[in-house]
């Protein structure tokens, strides 16, 4: 069961960031990445960590390392596959939505697709390292523009 999980969230992403990546940036596309994309697998991490840390779902999920902030701590509550795959969409929803402001920010300051390539590549495989590339390019050019626009 995990293991499909796993393997549909995957897909489910790299559906997602094709779109962003590869597909005309229309309202539909966009708003496709953003429900179909990020709001999916954050409706899948919200309903898989309700039913883990009630119990519904047996996933050997144990909810007291939850209130200890120690690396040990961290350590038995990632320890079965069931929380795995919860901290997998985690990442997969938060980095999409990140991935997703980059390519409207990245369009609204005028960067061509072929320069947003590779910092939502980036972004998609190493999330925050993508994030910082993306914050340093656009610094420039978001002065030039005006701050928040």
């Amino acid at each position: 069961m995990w293991t499909a999980l796993f393997a549909a969230t995957n897909l489910l992403a790299l559906a997602a960031w094709t779109i962003l990546i590869f597909l005309p940036r229309r309202p539909a596309a966009m708003a496709a990445v953003l429900y179909l994309g990020v709001g999916l697998l954050s409706l899948g991490y919200a309903i898989l960590l309700i039913l883990l840390v009630t119990g519904v779902v047996a996933g050997g999920v144990d909810p007291a390392g939850l209130d200890e902030f120690s690396l040990k701590a961290i350590r038995s509550v990632f320890a079965s596959d069931a929380a795995m795959v919860l901290g997998w969409m985690h990442y997969l929803a938060f980095d999409l939505f990140v991935g997703l402001w980059i390519a409207r920010d990245a369009d609204a300051k005028r960067f061509s697709r072929l320069a947003q390539a590779p910092v939502l590549l980036a972004t998609f495989l190493v999330g925050p390292l993508g994030l910082f590339a993306w914050l340093a390019i656009r610094e420039r050019r978001a002065r030039a523009l005006g701050r928040w626009k």
